[in-house]
């Protein structure tokens, strides 16, 4: 696969300075950028389906008229980590 180059970042010198103080061994500051990107692309993407996830969970509740309280939301996740602790058990 082909290579892409990214824009050239300016970032303040304390930026770079604190960028390059938690750089582990072997490890390059283009590496890092692109790690840090990597991780940013990921999270952007889940947030973006976890709101669609919501918005579309909202519009189901609305057409259905099904709802749903918190209490009874927490209780069921509740007796899922239960079961879930309980088949970790030996």
């Amino acid at each position: 696969m082909k290579t892409a180059s990214m824009p050239s970042l300016r970032v303040d010198p304390t930026l770079r300075h604190d960028a390059e103080s938690v750089l582990r061994e072997g490890e390059t500051l283009s590496g890092f950028m692109e790690q840090a990107l990597r991780a940013s692309i990921r999270a952007r993407r889940a947030q973006r389906e976890f709101i669609a996830r919501g918005l579309a969970a909202r519009d189901e509740a609305r057409a259905t008229d099904e709802y749903f309280t918190a209490d009874d939301v927490l209780e069921e996740m509740e007796r899922i980590v239960a079961r879930a602790e309980a088949t970790l058990r030996p």
